[in-house]
């Protein structure tokens, strides 16, 4: 089965295009952008051979046509009109998304820095695990985001098994295939909305659900083999979505760009 288009609404007027298999939906939104397709176009896929996270060698595990894989392909005249840390509101819109598709989650989905979005309970915001992945890359004005939700699947590797979980797992009811474009075009809705003219605020609703603020963490600096580390409280991000630590020993603020938080 080749490509298809979905009918569902995408308010940024473009085509929502969807392959059974691809190796990458990422590689095919770079196709799509080179033969002249809008701002807002997307392709989704039941599979992906060679999905991958922020690290290539981290894989993008999913089960065949349970979840949600797509990239999105947004067009921008220059490089610098390119909206800040797109990274974490992505997350901040899938974050609101879920909660649209599945409201008794209101409260509980989180976005890890730079690039996850988790799902935890309301009353513990330091305990979750990751239910969709976000991956951004920008070729000039072009930019691609990958997203990776797990909406229906049931159980995972045993690797995975405390690490992530599913919409349908969280909100403990059973979601059927075709429910994940409804989601998806919830995630639309939203990412719109938020990378907008009119999404003010976004660094303040991002703080307010994020993994681990104000406890203690180990930071990996850096490139993920750069052996760097640094402990310290989570204090918030930054303008640009940067990571803000305020360091154990007792140092000004310190202000990072790439790394990830580690589990103590």
């Amino acid at each position: 089965m080749g490509m298809q288009r979905l009918s569902i609404y995408n308010p940024f007027n473009a085509p929502v295009y969807h392959e059974d298999t691809v190796d990458s939906t990422m590689e095919v939104s770079r196709v799509l952008a080179r033969s002249g397709e809008p701002h807002g176009t997307v392709i989704a896929a039941d599979f992906q051979n060679a999905g991958r996270g922020r690290l290539k060698e981290r894989a993008w595990h999913t089960e065949k046509g349970e979840n949600l894989a797509f990239t999105i392909l947004l067009r921008f005249p220059r490089i610098e009109l390119i909206p800040p840390a797109l990274s974490l509101r992505t997350g901040l819109a899938v974050s609101f998304a879920i909660e649209d598709f599945a409201p008794t989650l209101a409260g509980s989905v989180l976005i890890k820095w730079p690039n996850d979005v988790l799902i935890g309970t309301p009353a513990n915001k330091t305990t979750a695990a990751k239910a969709a992945g976000i991956l951004v890359e920008a070729d000039g004005g072009n930019v691609h985001i990958g997203i990776g939700v797990n909406v229906a699947q049931k159980q995972f590797p045993e690797s995975l098994r405390d690490k992530a979980t599913s919409v349908s797992i969280a909100a403990g009811r059973e979601i059927t295939s075709g429910e994940r474009y409804a989601l998806l075009e919830k995630i639309l809705v939203r990412l719109h909305a938020e990378i907008g003219g009119h999404a003010g605020n976004w660094c303040e609703r991002i703080e307010a659900r994020l993994y681990q603020k104000g406890q203690r963490v180990c930071f990996a600096e850096g490139p993920a083999d750069s052996g760097k580390t640094v402990t310290g409280i989570l204090f918030g991000i930054g303008p640009g979505g940067e990571f803000l630590l305020i360091p154990d020993n007792g140092a000004k603020t310190a202000s990072f760009t790439t790394g990830e938080i580690r589990l103590m």
